[in-house]
């Protein structure tokens, strides 16, 4: 019998708000994947860059694609319940591995995460889809990832952006919304609470952002993105980021396994 790890009162959040907190499950994977993101530090992928502050304040680094050359993080993947709690929250019977992502935000680093969907920048469409921000490091409110709850349901995708210029991300993008003003009252954020092991889950199309860190620690997170049974492939018309190139897929077809592996099947 395989066990749930979600309340029937978390898949209802989920679904209604697009993200929830899921508590303890990563303790067993904090120091192996501190350990992943060391080597990533040391020997980065070809996607890696610095985002810099105006002020060249601190350092917020990122990078991505590059699980399957790093030994803990195939672990995390194949081995701990993320994928099986994306499952149960989207209700799929099947799971595939989208792509990782780490960040790095050193102490004094004034540079903010905008707000931003993770789902216009991607080549995939759907709703069957799970993030997590995973904290590697002590946070606090005042330097963790904050969620705006429901905005998976908005009637449109938010345009993408360039976080180095503000530019947006591709030439022709009539199809999208601009990003509204996320401080206002009409807009429930979600700032968690997060120990050790816990993380946050969000669905592509939810909204998120995080302040620079100005503490005197470091605030490392680790995301794994997980596909479920509706998501498709989708021709943006340019590049993506992740861009994926020779993936070799028409809009609307299934994502392939060879790129993406199903990592949990019910």
């Amino acid at each position: 019998m395989i066990n749930n790890y979600l309340t029937k009162e978390q898949i209802g959040s989920y679904k209604r708000g697009g993200a929830i907190i899921v508590r303890d499950v990563f303790k067993p994977w904090i120091n192996s994947l501190r350990l992943g993101f060391e080597k990533v530090l040391k020997n980065p992928g070809p996607y890696a860059r610095d985002n810099v502050a105006a002020d060249g304040a601190g350092r917020f680094f990122e990078d991505y694609c590059n699980w399957q050359r790093i030994p803990e993080f195939v672990s995390c993947i194949e081995q701990s319940p993320a994928a099986q709690i994306v499952a149960e929250a989207t209700g799929s019977k099947s799971i595939q591995v989208f792509h990782e992502h780490i960040l790095v935000k050193e102490p004094g680093t004034t540079k903010s995460t905008p707000w931003h969907q993770d789902m216009p920048y991607y080549c995939v469409d759907g709703e069957d889809t799970g993030s997590y921000w995973i904290p590697l490091d002590p946070i606090t409110k005042e330097n963790a990832l904050q969620v705006v709850l429901g905005s998976h349901k908005w009637p449109k995708l938010v345009r993408p952006i360039r976080w180095s210029n503000d530019q947006p991300w591709y030439d022709n993008d009539t199809e999208f919304m601009d990003m509204p003003n996320i401080e206002s009252s009409d807009h429930n954020i979600m700032i968690p609470d997060l120990k050790m092991g816990d993380a946050v889950l969000f669905n592509f199309k939810t909204v998120h952002g995080a302040p620079g860190n100005t503490s005197m620690n470091r605030r490392r997170a680790f995301s794994i993105r997980f596909i479920g049974d509706d998501v498709r492939y989708v021709n943006r018309g340019s590049e993506t980021s992740p861009p994926f190139t020779g993936i070799n897929l028409e809009t609307g077809a299934t994502m392939r396994e060879d790129w993406f592996p199903i990592v949990w099947n019910s």
